[in-house]
């Protein structure tokens, strides 16, 4: 087995909902906001489920810190370790210093210097590598190794998953239902978590997933049936760049509705419209539903449509609006 394949366990909704028990002391409950302004242009009623606003700045802290407090002391003591672009690493790492435990990551080098700050910032180590999938995985399996930590992949992890699947559960308590749920898509994580919960309770709402034109491998490998994987797509969503694997392609194959992308131009767009519209910030991975949204505003008018805004952690200098 690969250094970088787990365990193929499929998490279940039990494992959900002991992951939310573990992870509440960690995590914040984020809002859901509204803009007439977006329900006017759209057609629909959009709910923006803001984990933005979430601990460490992204969803991602919420499978991050399943999977550090579920270890055992013993695991534990030996600390863990990961590969990212960003979010999943600062959230591990965030996670990892709640427990006291090390955290050793594998960035890419181009990753957002404000997520390498964030990373840092919260205890852990960097490693960095080349913008590539075999690059990433080449260094991180030398990390892993020499550290000996407790691998906590990003979302090829049913413990990560779980926990991803926990922000599902809240969006449907505080909208009291939605027909479509809209997550953006790269490795599947967070898509994944929704469709374990939403499956189990409110399987009539679809999920679509979104994802940048430039890294459209989940959308190639749904209308094929299978997994295809580019190795460096080059788009300003950095944290939509890794491709499916195992787990995620289960949950992606068997409950996702639907893949819809967006250019960059749209991407871009949109973010600077959410910023200016609702006053928060978020990153251009966060844009590609609403792009794709504002893309297709048919398939969702007359609709109740929940929008996962993922992160907020953004490198204010490369903004993709700005003139270089």
């Amino acid at each position: 087995m690969m250094k970088d394949q787990v365990d193929f366990y499929i998490p279940t909704f039990d494992d959900m909902l002991a992951a939310h028990d573990r992870i509440t002391p960690y995590i914040h409950r984020t809002p859901v906001l509204t803009s007439s302004y977006f329900n006017e242009l759209t057609g629909a009623q959009l709910f923006f489920k803001c984990e933005n606003f979430q601990k460490a700045g992204a969803f991602k802290v919420r499978g991050a810190s399943n999977a550090v407090f579920g270890l055992s002391e013993e695991d534990a003591a030996k600390g863990v370790c990961t590969h990212s672009s960003g979010n999943h690493a600062l959230s591990l790492s965030y996670a990892a210093g709640r427990r006291g435990i090390p955290c050793n990551v594998v960035m890419p080098r181009t990753a957002p210097q404000a997520k390498k700050d964030a990373v840092r910032g919260y205890g852990g180590t960097i490693t960095e590598c080349e913008p590539s999938t075999s690059s990433r995985e080449e260094v991180f399996a030398e990390v892993q190794a020499k550290t000996g930590g407790n691998f906590v992949h990003p979302y090829n992890d049913p413990r990560v998953i779980a926990g991803q699947g926990t922000c599902s559960r809240e969006f449907m308590e505080q909208t009291d239902g939605l027909d479509i749920v809209v997550a953006p898509i790269g490795g599947g994580g967070m898509i994944s978590g929704t469709c374990l919960t939403l499956s189990n309770i409110a399987p009539q709402t679809q999920i679509i997933a979104a994802e940048p034109e430039q890294a459209d491998d989940a959308y190639r490998s749904f209308k094929a049936g299978h997994i295809i994987a580019d190795d460096a797509p080059n788009t300003i969503a950095d944290g939509l760049k890794v491709p499916l694997k195992e787990l995620t392609w289960h949950f992606v194959s068997n409950h996702v509705t639907d893949i819809l992308t967006a250019s960059e131009d749209e991407i871009a767009d949109a973010m600077k419209l959410t910023w200016k519209r609702m006053k928060i910030v978020m990153e251009a991975s966060c844009a590609v539903p609403i792009a794709t949204i504002l893309k297709n505003k048919e398939r969702f008018a007359g609709k109740r449509v929940g929008v996962i805004i993922t992160g907020g952690n953004v490198d204010l200098d490369t903004l993709p609006w700005l003139k270089s």
